[in-house]
């Protein structure tokens, strides 16, 4: 099984007997599609995301502490978030007003922490006036809050990220507002007023209008509405096109599906209109099939599933293999390369939580760092942090896990780095090999020397099979080698003999093997491979 472009083909990496030099030859078309992919920055890039509030403590928290009077709390870093009670003045959940006081200027002095992992994308969790911690209950998306800064620091943010070659993605909330924002209260106020029909205000909705799942809090947009659209996505000094002005490099759209394909669709071409090459992300949970008629990716929680089931032993890998094959081949693999790969993030339980086992969890992470997609960390997921679901998986970012004797962190910069060397991983197309209990597969390039190969065993003991390698470019006497211990001498090894692979590979675990280039001067059978 094999995913390439949209197409299925016999093996998905370069056929035998092509012409060099031939115009439209396979070596060709595999070339230009791999160019094509590198001169993408959306494609396979890795995003880091961030919840404002509690990835780094402020530096200015004296001065800020009147915007946190109550019934907002305030607390200290090293508190945990607990499940609260409903305030009724404030019509939220008390766990809502609670913060811990992060800003965009403690984000930008830890922007050196998202080069470390290897991340190319910073994105923010909402940042625009809210009443809430969380700011899905907008109240004026041109505005910044002010317990995070203003769009000048917002811009200084960005100029920083830019500058460490750091891009930088918003979370946009155009389904709803909260009820604070000025316009639902005017349309409240006035049933003449021009907002009126920005809103759905009836006897028959229980809160007397429209919100999403029935929150009251969240009061649902008339985005069938032109003067809503203009003022979301489609106007010049709209939400989405002001903010690609200021810099911003793309959006991440919450409940996205609840918009819809048509109004996604308008929305990511406003977008592209303002800043061509902006990278739009629908949080969709479904599988990614047929989503780029209407987006540049999604948030990839199909995958999530299928990672995470293979990982609790819900699911085997011949199973595993079958419906990654089926998620690529459906959606198209360049589609696949711009939808964020996530095991967690602020509205799921943490990894952590989830696969408690560190085994486990490493291939989950493995899995995660070298399937196609770009790959979606949440903060603190490469330091092992551990929580049920909201609001427990929003807790205080744990800077004390910082260094190199904690072996999870150490781990993921090693996977991370390993990411960044092999280009076939971030770029490359994917070829599955069929095992009986390993799921393995190869990412592949233009290049046989690009290739690599990554296999997982989820069994309580360990596994040897011997595997066809599928691709017909790589020789008889190769030597694979572990990429996350590539210098160290008793680094697991890999031989392929006669088009197949014997791997052997330890009760839950992954390894991610590279070919290893022939001494210069010495015998090898690529002498004449380009």
């Amino acid at each position: 099984m094999c995913a390439t472009s949209g197409r299925r083909t016999e093996s998905g990496a370069l056929p035998l007997g092509y012409s060099r030099g031939v115009k439209h030859s396979p070596l060709t078309e595999i070339r230009e599609r791999i160019e094509a992919r590198e001169a993408d920055w959306r494609a396979g890039a890795v995003v880091y995301q961030v919840f404002v509030d509690r990835f780094a403590p402020s530096a200015d928290l004296d001065a800020k502490r009147g915007l946190y009077a109550a019934p907002r709390t305030l607390r200290a870093w090293h508190e945990t978030p607990e499940k609260g009670s409903f305030v009724e003045s404030a019509g939220v959940w008390s766990h809502e007003i609670d913060f811990w006081g992060g800003d965009l200027a403690s984000v930008r002095g830890r922007l050196g922490h998202l080069n470390e992992i290897g991340a190319d994308v910073l994105y923010l969790n909402p940042v625009h006036l809210a009443y809430t911690n969380h700011k899905y209950d907008a109240s004026d998306y041109l505005e910044v809050s002010p317990e995070y800064g203003s769009r000048a620091d917002l811009r200084l943010l960005v100029g920083d990220a830019h500058s460490r070659g750091l891009k930088v993605m918003l979370d946009g909330v155009f389904n709803h507002v909260g009820r604070r924002h000025h316009a639902f209260q005017a349309a409240l106020g006035d049933e003449h007023s021009p907002y009126r029909s920005w809103f759905f205000i009836g006897s028959q909705y229980p809160n007397g209008y429209r919100g999403w799942a029935d929150v009251a809090n969240l009061p649902d947009l008339h985005v069938e509405r032109d003067e809503v659209r203009e003022h979301l996505w489609n106007g010049s000094e709209s939400a989405v096109r002001s903010y690609l002005r200021d810099g911003v490099d793309g959006w991440r759209l919450d409940v996205a599906s609840d918009l819809g394909p048509h109004f996604l669709r308008e929305l990511t071409q406003a977008a592209h209109h303002e800043r061509p090459g902006s990278w739009v992300v629908g949080e969709i949970w479904n599988t990614p099939a047929g989503w780029d008629r209407a987006l540049d990716g999604i948030l990839n929680m199909n995958a999530r599933m299928t990672i995470i089931d293979f990982c609790r032993a819900n699911a085997d890998g011949a199973t595993t293999a079958s419906r990654l094959h089926d998620m690529i081949e459906d959606a198209g693999i360049e589609f696949i390369l711009r939808c964020w790969t996530t095991l967690e993030n602020h509205d799921t339980d943490r990894l952590a939580h989830l696969v408690p086992d560190e085994g486990a969890r490493r291939v989950a992470h493995t899995l995660q760092a070298t399937l196609p997609g770009s790959p979606n960390l949440y903060y603190g997921q490469e330091l092992g942090m551990s929580a049920a679901a909201d609001p427990y998986n929003r807790a205080p970012m744990r800077w004390d896990l910082v260094h190199d004797g904690h072996p999870e962190w150490v781990f993921m910069r090693g996977l991370y780095a390993a990411r960044r060397e092999l280009r076939a991983l971030s770029k490359g197309d994917i070829v599955f090999l069929r095992g009986r209990k390993l799921l393995s597969f190869l990412r592949t390039t233009d290049h046989v020397f690009d290739t690599a190969l990554v296999a997982c065993n989820m069994e309580d003991h360990e596994v040897e099979e011997t595997i066809s390698v599928r691709d017909g470019r790589i020789m008889a006497g190769t030597v694979f080698k572990d990429a996350l211990a590539f210098d160290r001498p008793d680094a697991m090894q890999a031989h392929v003999h006669m088009g197949f692979v014997t791997l052997k590979l330890p009760p839950r675990s992954a390894r991610v093997f590279r070919m290893v280039m022939p001494p210069a001067g010495q015998h090898s059978p690529y002498k004449r491979m380009g």
